[in-house]
C-alpha cells in the first residue's frame, strides 16, 4: 500500500475543497492517505512518504501564500529529489503564472513531477472536483 500526504493551505476553502476530493481519489485507488494542512506538516517527514500533493492557490501577485506555505514548502525542497510529486491549487485572478513558476522550481528541486499541475478558477464545481479526484487516483496509481 503507498503512503502519500496532501499537503495544503487554503484561504477561502477552495483549495481545501480540492485536497479533500484528491484525498478521496487517493483513497479510493487503495493508499493510506495523511490530508494535511500546511501548518501540521513537518518536512522531515517527506521521507517517510512515497509520493507528495502539495496545494497552495495563487497569492498577491500571483505567488504561493508567504506566511505559512512557502517556508514549509521550502523547508521541504531538500528532500524532494527523486521524489514523486503533485501540484495543486485555485485562483481567482491571473492565468496560472504562480503554478507555472511552482512546476519549474519543483523540477529544479529533482521532483518526479506528475503533471504541469491542477488549477482550478475559484471554487471547483463538480466537473472540477472530479478532476481532483481522478488526480488522486492516477498518482498513487503512478507510485
Amino acid at each position: 500500500m503507498s503512503k502519500v500526504a496532501i499537503v495544503y493551505w487554503s484561504g477561502t476553502g477552495n483549495t481545501e475543497a480540492m485536497a479533500k476530493a484528491i484525498e478521496e481519489g487517493a483513497k479510493a485507488a487503495g493508499a493510506e492517505v495523511s490530508l494535511l494542512e500546511v501548518e501540521s506538516f513537518r518536512a522531515s517527514t517527506t521521507p517517510e512518504y512515497d509520493g507528495l500533493l502539495f496545494g497552495c492557490p495563487a497569492m498577491g501577485d500571483e505567488v504561493l501564500e508567504e506566511g505559512s506555505f512557502e517556508p514549509v514548502f521550502t523547508d521541504a525542497e531538500k528532500h524532494l529529489s527523486g521524489k514523486p510529486v503533485a501540484l495543486f491549487g485555485s485562483y481567482g485572478w491571473g492565468g496560472g503564472a504562480w503554478m507555472e513558476s511552482w512546476v519549474e522550481r519543483t523540477q529544479g528541486d529533482g521532483a518526479k513531477l506528475f503533471s504541469d499541475g491542477l488549477i482550478v478558477e475559484n471554487a471547483p464545481g463538480d466537473e472540477e472536483l472530479a478532476a481532483c479526484r481522478k488526480l488522486g487516483e492516477d498518482f498513487v496509481k503512478s507510485l
